[in-house]
């Protein structure tokens, strides 16, 4: 049975192009049969498939007649099945470019893809940073404890103590940071910031201020000491009974209702000022304290953590030494805050997370205390720096054996415009 196309031999095909012929002309177009996609053939059985019907003929004719009918075999394009162009290719004919061409971007769609994205990318980085430093918080002090409160006003009370904690600090350290060897902790600085809708206020609380110990809950034993009216320095309250005897003493002694304790020792301070890259201060007058290992000149300069250990602690240097020790502490504070605040700390995770991390690490904290406490507490001394706020001592009246005894009537008055959340007219000269 012969295979091959009518007119045409297993054996005899001539000498055609293609078969090795010496001709150069190609041979005469010839024609294949063609598939009629005209009107369907009548069904040859129930369940047969319909079969294409055939078409032959000779010469041109027959190509034209196939034309008309409807039909394109696809040959006069040059259309390849199977490559760019024809049916499952790309870049022709076949689906709609020309020859070659790309479909030009969709930028809307990409743009907004790239935009869910990077806020997938942000929230899932804000809640992980969230949780990562909200348990940091070393929240270790349990306000409960203290008894006899006065009542809470408006605003909130943030009571923040730098302690002479040495703890972390070896023994290089305390020689480098002229912290000495001494054991235990006492409060070498104490400040109420009061954050409110009417302005921020900042007070400083001499740590010789004359005080009472009231009756109070002891934080370990649990057991209840009576006041006996006994007088001492403020600072002598923290060193008896840790953080609930000195916040019970401040309430006692003021009537003002603290809802948060921060603070914070030797190492966590140098530590957050190392790693916020120093903090930017003007200091007024040159001075030198050879027991702080302070050693300034006047003018705007960049305190390291040594170098600014040394400038909160310094009193020695100066005639009150207690209430300028305060009020370089204040300075200093809202200093730091501002620059801890700034966008240059904040938006840079590289200066972000190292001063996050040794600030939550060096802070220890009331068991209510939040993150959004914290920042608060921050922003607010930082707008305290930037003279939205008011900053002060407790007003003093005097002294007495030694310790600055503050001045009652405007104690009193300045306690009222707090629990009031009015803006504090009360000055501390």
């Amino acid at each position: 049975m012969n295979e091959w196309p009518e007119g045409w031999s297993g054996d005899d095909r001539g000498s055609r192009y293609g078969n090795g012929s010496a001709n150069p002309q190609p041979e005469s177009a010839r024609v294949m049969r063609q598939v009629r996609r005209g009107p369907a053939a009548p069904p040859q059985s129930a369940g047969v498939p319909q079969q294409p019907s055939y078409v032959s003929g000779q010469g041109h004719g027959d190509y034209t007649n196939a034309r008309q009918s409807g039909y394109d075999s696809g040959y006069s394009s040059g259309q390849v099945y199977g490559a760019p162009g024809g049916p499952g290719g790309t870049g022709g004919p076949g689906d709609g470019f020309p020859q070659g061409a790309r479909p030009a971007p969709d930028w809307r769609r990409r743009i907004k893809w790239t935009a869910i994205t990077l806020g997938i990318v942000l929230v899932v980085t804000s809640v992980s940073t969230y949780f990562w430093a909200d348990s940091k918080l070393r929240r270790e002090v349990d306000l409960s404890k203290v008894i006899d409160r006065p009542e809470q006003g408006d605003g909130t009370n943030y009571l923040i103590v730098g302690s002479d904690s040495r703890e972390g600090l070896t023994a290089a350290d305390k020689k480098e940071l002229h912290t000495g060897s001494a054991e235990g902790k006492r409060t070498d600085s104490m400040m109420i910031l009061h954050v409110g809708s009417s302005g921020d206020t900042l007070i400083s609380l001499p740590r010789d201020s004359d005080v009472e110990i009231p009756t109070y809950v002891g934080s370990e034993s649990g057991k209840t000491f009576k006041g006996t009216g006994r007088h001492t320095k403020l600072n002598a309250a923290y060193a008896e009974d840790g953080p609930t005897l000195l916040v019970r003493t401040i309430e006692y002694n003021t009537g003002l209702h603290i809802d948060h304790y921060v603070e914070i020792g030797f190492a966590g301070f140098a530590n957050i000022v190392d790693a916020v890259g120093g903090v930017d201060i003007t200091i007024d007058k040159a001075f030198k304290d050879k027991y702080s290992g302070a050693d300034f000149k006047a003018g705007k300069q960049t305190l390291n953590g040594e170098e600014a250990l040394a400038f909160v602690r310094t009193r020695h240097a100066f005639a009150a030494s207690d209430l300028q020790r305060t009020k370089n502490q204040q300075k200093f504070l809202a200093a730091l805050a501002h620059q801890v605040a700034t966008p240059s700390t904040i938006l840079n995770p590289f200066k972000f997370y190292p001063v996050m991390g040794a600030g939550l690490d060096s802070l220890i904290v009331d068991k209510d205390m939040g993150l959004y406490d914290l920042g608060s507490m921050f922003f607010a001394m930082k707008g305290v720096n930037g003279g939205d706020g008011v900053s002060m001592n407790m007003p003093i009246s005097g002294s007495t054996g030694g310790n600055l005894v503050w001045d009652k009537t405007k104690v009193k008055q300045l306690v009222n415009e707090l629990n009031n959340d009015e803006k504090v007219t009360v000055t501390s000269d």
